[in-house]
């Protein structure tokens, strides 16, 4: 007891000092909600709303949204002023808009309106998360809608930053009629040959994930953010167990096939722009002096028919990925078959060719082992073969031409790819490539395996390079299958008339390209300025014809065979 008083009374004796707290500015410094860092606010803005410290995206205002993508003063507002909607009568809700409004000085949950991008004028809807976290009431979907009817009048592309919650709860049913209502004027809007582009930001999820958020000609996303049907708090309540890390990202859904592209926001208006001005039509022209050199090849090779496969296979010899980097200018690459997944064997997209927006599509092979597994040695799966297929139909929408090139050792052939409908997937290429109303040329730059090279080559022209091989299966195959004995495949390469010379002379090509001695990325030179010649006077022939002429010509090609 003595003890505690003494103690007691040393600590009376002690002196308080108040030390008044720092005065900081409100607004001063921002809170990073992924790394938790605070950092200066103007920093912060400086950087395009991106942190500092972990590269971390804050969430951004619409309108701010709106000056980062325009040219400056180019925003022209639409729909502004729309009475509200109380569809349920809830007087608290009403209450609750008037409260927001005044807060943020916004109307509604989205901002709509055309903007000048690099001068191309398209029309835009931004969502605000400051808006009852941008859900989807009437009136943002009345607005969508009615911008989206706008545009397609005006023939302008249809931009939409995505940003929501999902459907809002106070207006009931109503609500869900807005999926519906801004779905049925997309697709208007896309069977009059329009482009839209979707960006999705975090985070987007329920109503607006599952109608327009999705249904973009092409679909791009910001980093990390937080995109699904269901948030992640309702999945993990309804399986009971705890969601893997990444799950419902950005990453993760590219992963699976349902994103075109990863948008650093820094790039936005840099991609937005490249992408929209590819879809302004060109005119492909050559001259004279070009077209007398129409027909260059020169056979100067006497190697016998397996030696041009094993040259075939070889992986200094240059990928398709090589052929588009030196062919064209300005390449965007999309992913995903927005079924299931993206294949790293099958690369695609839009660049210019001359100035002509084309659709480029191309099997791909790796120059090193690790490259070829992340290619899957150039085979591709199902979902490889829908995405080549959804890019065609997307250019044939905006009448892009399609060249692929084509490298395969054939399909791939596990037990995964069967599972989900390796057959069905070729079969479908197949079945719309013959009816494409674009022109398609196919060049086979190396091998040439089975119906998974064929599947690129529904052509109306299909050129080769003169060590490049095509047949119905690979030599060693042929030879087990016919003489039980896989090591007679040199027989086999000169009986199954596989080289290009003999595929000339089937009438199963058109154009066979010379190429140097040790063929590789280095001395493409020649390659490069024979292709682009000829693509050239195949554009400019083929651009030419009605769809109905290129189409029936497509059919005779193939019924004479």
């Amino acid at each position: 007891m003595k003890l505690k008083k003494r103690i007691k009374k040393q600590k009376s004796e002690y002196v308080k000092i108040k030390i008044p707290k720092p005065d900081v500015p409100k607004g001063l410094f921002r809170k990073c909600r992924k790394c938790g860092a605070m950092v200066l606010s103007e920093e912060v803005k400086e950087k395009g709303y991106i942190c500092p410290k972990c590269g971390g995206y804050f969430r951004i205002h619409a309108k701010r949204r709106i000056q980062m993508i325009a040219d400056k003063g180019s925003f022209e507002a639409w729909f502004e002023g729309i009475k509200i909607s109380n569809p349920l009568g809830d007087e608290d809700y009403v209450t609750k808009l008037a409260e927001i409004k005044e807060k943020t000085k916004l109307d509604e949950a989205v901002i709509t309106g055309k903007i000048l991008i690099d001068g191309n004028p398209a029309a835009i809807a931004v969502m605000d998360g400051r808006f009852l976290m941008a859900s989807m009431g009437r009136i943002v979907g009345e607005k969508i809608t009615g911008t989206v009817e706008r545009a397609t009048r005006e023939n302008l592309p249809m931009i939409i930053f995505s940003c929501s919650g999902g459907a809002r709860m106070q207006e009931g049913i109503v609500s869900l009629m807005q999926m519906a209502k801004t779905s049925a004027a997309l697709k208007r809007h896309s069977d009059s040959g329009n482009l839209y582009i979707s960006v999705l930001t975090d985070p987007t999820t329920g109503g607006v994930t599952a109608s327009f958020a999705m249904l973009g000609d092409i679909i791009i996303a910001e980093p990390d953010a937080l995109i699904g049907f269901a948030g992640p708090r309702v999945i993990e309540q309804t399986i009971g167990q705890k969601l893997p890390k990444g799950f419902q990202k950005s990453e993760f859904l590219l992963q699976h096939g349902f994103l075109d592209a990863i948008v650093e926001r820094n790039e936005m208006k840099s991609q937005l722009s490249k992408i929209i001005s590819m879809h302004y039509y060109g005119e492909c022209k050559c001259s004279d002096s070009v077209a007398k050199q129409e027909d260059i090849y020169i056979k100067h090779s006497n190697l016998s028919p397996w030696e041009k496969v094993l040259i075939s296979r070889d992986n200094k010899r240059p990928s398709g990925e090589d052929y588009i980097n030196k062919l064209f200018q300005g390449f965007i690459e999309f992913h995903g078959d927005r079924y299931y997944g993206d294949d790293g064997a099958v690369m695609g997209g839009i660049a210019l060719f001359r100035g002509v927006p084309v659709t480029v599509i191309a099997q791909v092979k790796g120059h090193s082992t690790k490259e070829n597994i992340n290619r899957n040695f150039g085979m591709p799966s199902p979902e490889g073969y829908r995405k080549a297929l959804r890019l065609m139909k997307q250019a044939e929408k905006f009448h892009r031409p399609i060249i692929c090139f084509v490298d395969t050792p054939g399909a791939f052939c596990g037990l995964e790819a069967e599972e989900r409908g390796q057959g069905e997937a070729i079969a479908r290429n197949l079945f719309e490539m013959s009816n494409i109303a674009s022109p398609i040329l196919s060049v086979f730059i190396g091998e040439g395996g089975s119906g998974g090279a064929l599947a690129l080559a529904v052509a109306d022209e299909v050129w080769m390079l003169e060590n490049s091989v095509y047949s119905v299966l690979s030599p060693e195959g042929y030879a087990s299958i016919l003489w039980k004995n896989g090591k007679m495949a040199d027989k086999a390469a000169e009986t199954m008339k596989m080289t290009a010379d003999d595929l000339r002379q089937l009438n199963v090509i058109e154009k066979v390209f010379n190429e140097p001695e040790n063929y590789s990325v280095e001395n493409m030179g020649d390659v490069i300025e024979q292709l682009d010649r000829a693509i050239g006077i195949f554009l400019e022939k083929k651009m030419k014809l009605t769809d109905r002429e290129m189409i029936e010509s497509r059919y005779q090609r193939f019924r004479r065979m």
